[in-house]
């Protein structure tokens, strides 16, 4: 290749090839196979078999073409929110099989951007910490400042690999043909914008190549939480980086999953996940900036002094969480912002109608949806899992999903849900959290934990509110959330006077009617859960009682 604006056309249709591939075998079984009756047996039988193979040979893919292969495998792994765990399970450890660049060629690019580098480092160490799909990581020394003696400040220097722009542009414009022939399938077509899901994830792709970007995320970030030193950023050498290379501070210490070291520096893991949730409830919700990328090797614990055998964070010395790795950083749209903080309000006062209204404002309904049905779903789903801890979420009672699933089926065989564009990488980042948060406090109830983060939230907007509207105002957007108990209590007071008239469906509606009222009553309280956490799980749930529906038929 003669510049990096040219397509590596061996390299497309490599792509292209294992795609068609992947399509075409996926067709041949779940769209041909699974109708003769002859070999439909054998196709259900054998479905996890062959996703679990397809994942091997897209992993095996991957780590020979790195790219955005890699970056692309890295997010599916993540999203065990919508995939199967065949897939999910077989693409986790891609993280860490990333082949490093050669080091000869990337100390090359680095003169380029920085020039003489002797000058600015005292040490640079010849194997890279860390390899990842786009650049690499070396620990470095940098020169003291002119007349100060000792050593200079330890950093890490991340430099792009070379040529992988000219991988990014080819890998794209291969990924947009698969996009485009994904859509000629009517049930993606119907539920996904894959094409403009495609661009969401290579505009974010193209701002992680941008060095200069990522310095200005991370300075972003240290802005957004400089009022709490348990949460902390590293600095960013801005003199020794350019739009290929990025100085920051060498912050390393305890990775966040790993809960043996934590536990043996005498850390509080709770501490630690609840640290992790206010951090994210802060960026969504607050800053509606918030770090896309949270996998394990993305978060630090560094613990601080403490006394022997004195648990960190419950009530004793304190330790940091330290965020590292800031090229995917995702800006909350205002619109979206919004409706999410609807959606956590909703939520907050177990009001399915205001929770399903917001989710419809996000996008996550197909035109012409039944509303009312859906909001039934979703109180069903929400007084099932109302203050349960993370462990029972994972582990439902079967008897209560199959309850759910016949009481929904007409929405099982609809199917009226779809992703919203804006959603891929919130999604993705709420996942990655929960599953951190719930290896470090298998036992949290994340209802009691982002009701806090939800009053704090309603604080916030009263006094803004108050400031800009006045009191007519404040009173005007607490309306809806302070509206529901004086409704129970005057439907209570019309009740004990006997002039409550009740209609009803049938009997069996007027006694589930009758049960909400009554644990609306006796629960009513400031309550919370994210918003993209809960409706992923209201899609899941029937995502797969559909799936479990046609391999039944």
């Amino acid at each position: 290749m003669n510049s990096e604006s040219q397509i590596d056309t061996y390299r497309y249709r490599r792509i292209l090839q294992f795609f068609s591939g992947v399509i075409a075998r996926i067709l041949w079984w779940d769209l041909v196979m699974r109708r003769v009756p002859v070999t439909r047996q054998r196709a259900l039988a054998s479905r996890s078999d062959r996703y679990r193979e397809l994942s091997r040979d897209f992993r095996g893919l991957a780590i020979e073409m790195g790219g955005v292969m890699i970056k692309l495998g890295q997010f599916l792994s993540s999203r065990v929110d919508v995939l199967p765990p065949e897939i999910t399970q077989e693409l986790k450890g891609l993280q860490d099989e990333v082949p490093p660049a050669d080091t000869a060629q990337v100390m090359g690019l680095l003169r380029e951007q920085l020039g003489d580098i002797d000058r600015r480092f005292e040490y640079i160490a010849p194997d890279p910490l860390a390899a990842a799909s786009l650049g690499q990581v070396y620990r470095a020394r940098l020169k003291p400042p002119r007349g100060e003696s000792g050593p200079g400040a330890a950093v890490v220097i991340k430099v792009q690999r070379p040529q992988i722009e000219s991988m990014v542009r080819t890998d794209l414009a291969a990924l947009r043909v698969v996009a485009r022939w994904l859509m000629r399938y009517k049930p993606i077509r119907r539920r996904a914008n894959v094409p403009a899901l495609m661009e969401e994830f290579a505009r974010t792709l193209w701002e992680e190549l941008d060095y200069q970007s990522e310095a200005d995320n991370a300075e972003h970030f240290a802005r957004i939480h400089a009022d709490n030193d348990r949460i902390y950023i590293p600095r960013v050498y801005r003199e020794h980086s350019t739009k290929r290379v990025v100085v920051l501070e060498d912050v390393e210490s305890l990775k966040i999953a790993d809960v043996d070291a934590l536990t043996e520096a005498g850390i509080d893991t709770k501490d630690v996940a609840d640290l992790l949730l206010e951090a994210y409830f802060k960026q969504v919700f607050v800053a509606e900036f918030f770090h896309a990328d949270p996998h394990p090797g993305n978060l630090f614990v560094r613990p601080q002094s403490a006394a022997p055998g004195e648990l960190i964070g419950a009530g004793g010395p304190s330790f940091q969480l330290i965020f590292v790795d800031f090229g995917m950083a995702v800006r909350v749209p205002p619109a979206t912002g919004e409706s999410l903080r609807k959606v956590l309000f909703g939520v907050t006062q177990r009001d399915a109608g205001q929770l399903t209204e917001a989710a419809r404002e996000l996008g996550f309904f197909l035109p012409g949806a039944d509303m009312e049905r859906i909001e039934e779903a979703i109180d069903t789903v929400l007084t099932q899992v109302w203050g349960r801890n993370l462990l029972d979420l994972a582990q439902p009672d079967p008897r209560e999903i199959e309850a759910i699933g016949r009481e929904f089926r007409d929405l099982l065989y609809d199917f009226p849900f779809q992703i919203p564009q804006d959603f891929i990488y919130l999604g993705r980042a709420m996942g990655m959290i929960s599953g951190l948060v719930s290896q470090l406090d298998p036992q949290i109830n994340p209802w009691r934990k982002i009701e806090r983060y939800g009053q704090q939230l309603l604080r916030s907007q009263s006094v803004a509110f108050l400031r800009e509207r006045g009191l007519s105002g404040l009173l005007e957007a607490a309306r809806p959330y302070l509206e529901t108990p004086l409704r129970i209590q005057r439907l209570l007071e019309e009740a004990e006077k006997g002039r409550l008239r009740v209609q009803l469906k049938s009997d069996r509606d007027g006694l589930r009617q009758q049960e909400r009222l009554e644990k609306r009553v006796g629960q009513l309280g400031w309550s919370i859960v994210s918003a993209a956490g809960i409706l992923s799980a209201t899609l899941l749930y029937l995502e797969r009682r559909r799936e479990k529906r046609q391999d039944g038929d």
